[in-house]
């Protein structure tokens, strides 16, 4: 099926359906500016001149053992403070205001879908917009950690202050997980988006579906494409505002 089909087919399915449950990853932000992971010119294939690769510099045992390094990659490579929602995030906020999507289930960690409007979004692998202090939880917004010289530390009583997102090592966190399982389970339609499906344990959350619609909307293919009942491969912002516009032509 071509693109335009595709799309026109995609705008009816939405148009349906009650009870969209949408599952993204980090090419649902490129589009703002963020790069991905896994592409060629994503955060892991980067040069940075340092003899850890960026995929173990996002470690818990790194955390713990070359902290000051572990911040320094992360303020300059995980944290995009002007980063701004794009048509992707927008278009997702919309159909959440007009009762059509139940929930985003995100891996994404930058706070956009919440910056567009998006009101229930289980966020996976946290969110670089919150900060605790390991020892008496004091929370600390990303403004601290970007301003903080080397490794922050806590105002009240003098801890380090790590940012709430899931480390490899780390587990996700129980509560938000079974939401997002609750949430997929009871789903008319499954829209993918933006991600390779290549990190578990979120991407085996898919298989929790039992509705009636799977989409798939990538640039590249993943290993759900044979299990998709639509697969769109073309970056998911253009994808959605297309989708959006046929449901809603400027006057």
């Amino acid at each position: 099926m071509d693109c335009e089909n595709a799309i026109k087919l995609l705008a009816e399915i939405v148009r349906e359906s009650k009870r969209i449950v949408f599952f993204g990853g980090a090419g649902v932000s490129t589009e703002s500016g963020i790069p991905d992971f896994r592409s060629a010119d994503g955060i892991y294939h980067k040069d940075l001149g340092k003899t850890f690769r960026p995929e173990e510099m996002v470690s818990r045992s790194f955390f713990l053992q070359h902290i000051r390094e572990f911040y320094d990659f992360y303020k300059g490579h995980l944290i995009y403070p002007s980063a701004m929602p794009n048509a992707a995030h927008k278009v997702l906020a919309k159909w959440e205001e007009q009762g059509r999507l139940l929930s985003i289930v995100t891996q994404n960690i930058d706070g956009l879908h919440q910056a567009a409007g998006s009101k229930r979004v289980w966020e996976l692998h946290g969110s670089v917009k919150r900060n605790f202090c390991i020892s008496c939880h004091a929370f600390y917004d990303e403004n601290f950690i970007l301003e903080s010289e080397s490794v922050p530390t806590c105002k009240e009583c003098g801890g380090i202050v790590k940012p709430d997102v899931v480390l490899y090592e780390e587990g996700l966190d129980e509560n938000i997980l079974m939401n997002a399982i609750g949430d997929i389970r009871s789903a008319d339609v499954l829209m993918i988006g933006g991600t390779s499906l290549a990190v578990n344990p979120a991407a085996a959350l898919i298989r929790y579906f039992r509705g009636k619609h799977m989409i798939l909307i990538n640039k590249g293919e993943t290993y759900a494409d044979e299990h998709a009942d639509l697969v769109i491969h073309a970056p998911i912002g253009e994808v959605l505002q297309r989708v959006y516009l046929r449901q809603f032509p400027p006057k």
